[in-house]
């Protein structure tokens, strides 16, 4: 089983990568119904002039992808310039050369990321998980919903996604326009200068110089919580330094509540993460499994004061492999609707209790062997 004391890390240490942010109000506007999020996705690329710049992990060619699809193709026609950025795996069997043809014939300029290449090989295990929607400068979407039904309750009903998504204007989408531009020019080195007096500052891990970013900002947060921690992931897969400076937090009284999918879509995800529980509960902190339905949102809360809200999983491929895209921000409205969708949350859970979890038969420790050995390909 994991042993966060393996690692070597000091676990008081902070990056230099970690963004500054201070206290303020952003207006930023939170989702967490597919459908809402949609409508105002689409209401957004239909009043666009100059310039959509779109991004997803996931676009299905199904019912609700046609619907983007459409809407894409209609302002490519009408002399917006529309670019659409897929990953290449995320999409696969989802995003059908028909799709293509008729992005191709509208004009949209469509880049599926890291396609297999025979000589890169080694490439094909970076993905682009970033999910980003950028309207002329004006207005941008970024968060864990993919371009697919399993997020609307009106095509795949009561069973659709718990996910949760951001809109942001101003200076926030105008650095979301820069980020989409560096990352689809293929800009790894540098990226657009970040506003330290900024109470909210997109971040993503695109350039080489620290790769490790993701991780840095989760575990310099946690270092420094003071009261309470609220994480919530559907893959939850912490590297050794990560399960260290939880551990941490909780022997110094911090609250440390952490809120999983009860079904995971990757039944290995859901596998490593159990191979963790025991040590987390056994140190008094609580894991929580939610029951309705698949849950995909990413949200951090530290203190109630300090959030993130993004594409990434507390997984190694999210931490160190893929790349992603989150809003870290001090913003005190957002950082109140997100803790109080999480207490909403936790209203529809089953508790996980350590001295139940140990007296499961000897078949699940297997299935989490297993799981943890596969942690870093999940």
């Amino acid at each position: 089983m994991p042993d966060p004391n393996q690692s070597g890390l000091d676990s008081e240490e902070t990056c230099s990568c970690s963004p500054h942010t201070s206290s303020g109000d952003d207006s930023i506007k939170t989702f967490f119904e597919g459908d809402a999020l949609f409508d105002a996705m689409l209401d957004a690329i239909a009043t666009a002039k100059h310039a959509i710049r779109m991004e997803s992990y996931i676009f299905a060619d199904d019912e609700t992808g046609q619907k983007f699809a459409q809407a894409l193709c209609k302002q490519a026609q009408a002399g917006v310039k529309v670019r659409l950025l897929v990953d290449a795996v995320g999409s696969l069997f989802q995003f059908y050369r028909s799709l293509d043809d008729m992005f191709k014939q509208a004009g949209v300029v469509v880049h599926h990321f890291h396609r297999w290449q025979w000589r890169k090989p080694l490439r094909y295990n970076r993905r682009d998980h970033r999910k980003l929607l950028v309207i002329d400068h004006q207005v941008a979407f970024l968060g864990g919903f993919n371009i697919h039904r399993e997020s609307s309750l009106r095509i795949f009903g009561v069973q659709r996604w718990r996910d949760t998504h951001v809109s942001v204007g101003g200076q926030l989408a105008e650095q979301a326009a820069e980020l989409f531009d560096f990352f689809w020019l293929g800009h790894r080195k540098k990226l657009p200068k970040e506003d330290p007096d900024a109470s909210s500052v997109l971040v993503t891990n695109q350039t080489r110089s620290c790769r490790r970013r993701m991780s840095c900002i989760y575990n310099d947060a946690l270092n420094n919580a003071q009261h309470s921690i609220c994480l919530t992931t559907p893959y939850f897969v912490p590297d050794h330094r990560t399960q260290k400076v939880l551990l941490s937090a909780v022997r110094r009284g911090v609250s440390v509540r952490i809120l999983l999918p009860q079904r995971s879509d990757v039944r290995l995800a859901g596998w490593a993460a159990n191979a963790v529980y025991a040590r987390l509960l056994d140190a008094g902190i609580r894991i929580f499994e939610y029951k309705p339905r698949m849950l995909h949102a990413k949200v951090v809360i530290v203190d109630g004061s300090w959030a993130t809200v993004g594409t990434a999983n507390m997984d190694y491929r999210s931490l160190f492999l893929n790349y992603e895209i989150i809003l870290v921000s001090r913003d005190a409205t957002l950082n109140m609707q997100l803790q109080k969708q999480f207490e909403t949350d936790l209203e529809e859970v089953t508790e996980i209790h350590a001295r139940r979890w140990r007296q499961r038969p000897w078949v699940y420790h297997l299935a989490e062997l297993i799981g943890w050995s596969a942690r870093r390909w999940l």
